[in-house]
């Protein structure tokens, strides 16, 4: 396996170039066939990857293949290599970025079937596949890197796809821009960790950082940086308003890239350096803190929101800060099987809320659904599922990882786990709520909309059953101990965390209080399920546009906190202001005018002279006199 690694991501590369090439001229069955054929090729190969690690973690062998393509460059000692390195940690990222990848490329062959730009659209899905595989099977950080700033590239064209609108223009940009924010952060961190450790290599700066002080300083600089670049990639306070608005691009994107992988890519970044971030409690701290609070407000914001996309958006902001709390409490392997269950269930969700918009010929609004689950059966069913397995009910996915997450946080300090909890409470009504307003009650679209709702067709509907299966049974791969499980994943992972003090400590609560913490948040989720069917569905409640009979809490969740306004206040403009300044008074007036005015006096002073040539013969007799006296006297003045 070790010669084929290169073409996990070499396959959707070609479906890139050759889709890019085709895109105006082979037929749409084509394109579709090449975009999921090298995808699905990829997988395969990821699979027999992950069979060849997995065999060599029950030998109890080193389960890790690291390929070294060609040397990048060398810099007196330091030597960069284009080198792959398949591990635990990197096989099962990319079972789920392949994996989950192909259903979103089949699903996307029949849900932009009708679009103009459906060649650029599968080109654009295969080259962020590829920067993606890139990223995580990276042996270095500069590798990692190429992958990082690609499908930040790739995040950019998807998210505007439909660029003629110019919201979704803005929307591109800005996470574009917000994302160079947290790129800096990691550029930055790369030129620390070479200053430090004189290697960008994994095994290089972890063996080395092993020997290092815990809270040393440069190791906090260092992960702060890190955590930084995390911040961006995987929208957390401050930077998370991105995400939300990244909903402009096709759905699938939003499946792909905003659910399943690349804003994970920030977590598996932390969970790949996990030696440096245990060496520095303060960074882990920090990560808690803010994966906490992001937790809990995008979950407080989307419990308003009327755009189902815009819903499971916010939602998944709160679970990516579920995510890093986890990481900040030292609980890297429940954050990491988050990230497992999340790209199913979160994945399906997006996908299911795709196929309510396809049949509803792009309606978002939930106030204009309702009544759909006889209509759409199979999308119903599995986006119940999704909403049960991201709700944290047993036994579905959800319950397992989010269990685990909150278990650690509870064992580090209670304010985490209360923080948590009361996530959790939100997560459950408002993916409740999202449920009962668009599949229950009596349908509210217009009566053109009524007469052509159908089913999706099989192409996005097997990826929804897929899907659904997994969110299911994806939680059963880490059962913990308490409920007579064997935590094979956290087993499988140990490698990774071998040199891992705070991962190494494990858990040292008593099985009652983890039976309490699980019982107390699955009693309370099935609390704010019940609330949500009385409100929505027994009492037929809708929620009008009409904002001014609503409380103080309501418009500060429905309007998202005025994050967006309080960044636009404080930062937007204010930097347009001083643009502004620079333009006019700077550039224009200043710089522009010094140049242009050098210019303006010599040919202002040449047109000047020019007119003393006028050709009168007793004018220039009259300038001699003058400048002999003149020259008589300055010589005098000077003798």
């Amino acid at each position: 396996m070790s010669e084929l690694i290169w073409l996990i991501p070499l396959l959707p590369f070609f479906g890139f170039v050759i889709n890019g090439f085709i895109r105006n001229r082979a037929p749409k069955a084509l394109i579709a066939l090449i975009g999921c054929g090298t995808v699905l090729g990829s997988f395969v190969l990821s699979v027999f990857g992950y069979l060849e690690i997995a065999k060599a973690r029950e030998a109890g062998e080193l389960a890790a293949i690291t390929t070294s393509l060609f040397e990048w460059f060398s810099v007196g000692n330091i030597q960069i290599a284009i080198s792959f390195l398949l591990d635990p940690l990197s096989a099962i990222m990319l079972l789920i970025i392949t994996g989950v990848g192909f259903f979103i490329h089949l699903y996307s062959s029949s849900y932009m079937a009708h679009d103009a730009g459906f060649g650029k659209f599968f080109a654009y899905l295969n080259l962020f596949i590829f920067f993606m595989t890139i990223l995580v099977l990276g042996s270095n950080y500069l590798v990692m890197f190429i992958g990082w700033e690609g499908v930040g590239l790739c995040s950019y064209l998807l998210i505007g796809f439909w660029f003629k609108n110019s919201s979704y223009a803005s929307a591109a940009k800005k996470a574009f821009v917000m994302n160079r924010i947290g790129d800096l952060g990691f550029l930055l961190a790369l030129f620390f960790i070479l200053e430090t450790f004189g290697s960008l290599e994994y095994t290089a700066v972890f063996s080395e950082a092993a020997g290092m002080a815990v809270g040393d300083s440069t190791l906090l600089v260092i992960t702060l940086l890190l955590f930084v670049a995390a911040t961006g990639k995987s929208a957390q306070i401050p930077l998370f308003t991105w995400l939300p608005d990244a909903m402009a691009g096709p759905t699938p994107v939003s499946a792909l890239i905003h659910a399943a992988t690349m804003v994970t890519a920030g977590i598996y970044m932390v969970v790949r350096s996990n030696v440096l971030f245990t060496l520095s409690p303060l960074s882990m701290e920090i990560m808690a803190v803010v994966g906490a609070v992001t937790a809990f407000v995008a979950a407080f914001i989307a419990i308003t929101q009327n755009d189902i996309k815009k819903v499971l958006a916010y939602s998944t902001v709160s679970q990516l800060g579920y995510m890093f709390l986890g990481l900040g409490v030292g609980a890297f392997t429940g954050a990491f099987f988050h990230v497992l269950t999340h790209a199913f269930f979160k994945a399906l969700l997006f996908l299911g809320a795709g196929s309510v918009i396809h049949a509803l010929h792009d309606e978002q609004d939930m106030r204009k659904m309702g009544g759909l689950r006889k209509a759409l059966p199979i999308t119903f069913v599995t986006m119940l599922i999704g909403t049960i397995a991201i709700s944290g009910i047993p036994p579905f996915a959800g319950f397992f990882s989010k269990d685990e997450i909150l278990a650690h946080a509870y064992q580090h300090h209670p304010i985490f786990w209360v923080l948590g909890f009361i996530t959790a409470l939100f997560t459950a009504f408002y993916m409740f709520r999202l449920l009962f307003l668009t599949f229950f009650g009596e349908f509210r679209g217009t009566e053109e909309q009524k007469r052509k709702l159908h089913e999706s067709p099989w192409q996005m509907t097997t990826a929804l059953l897929v899907l659904a299966f997994l969110s299911i049974v994806g939680g059963f791969v880490n059962v913990p101990e308490v409920l007579g499980g064997g935590q094979k994943l956290a087993g499988f992972l140990a490698p990774i965390f071998a040199n891992s003090d705070t991962q190494a400590t494990g858990m040292h609560l008593s099985h009652m209080t983890e039976y309490v913490l699980m019982g107390l948040s699955v009693l309370a989720a099935l609390m704010m399920a019940l609330w949500a069917y009385v409100k929505y569905v027994k009492n037929n409640k809708v929620p009008i546009a009409d904002n001014s009979q609503h409380g103080i809490l309501y418009k500060l969740s429905y309007h998202k906190l005025y994050v967006d306004e309080l960044y636009d206040t404080v930062i937007v403009k204010p930097l347009r202001g001083l643009s502004l300044f620079f333009f006019k008074y700077v550039d224009r007036m200043g710089i522009d005018g010094f140049v242009n005015g050098v210019g303006d006096f010599f040919i202002g002073s040449g047109k000047g002279i020019r007119l003393l040539q006028s050709g009168h013969i007793g004018f220039y007799i009259i300038m001699m006199v003058f400048s002999a006296v003149a020259i008589l006297i300055y010589g005098i003045l000077h003798i």
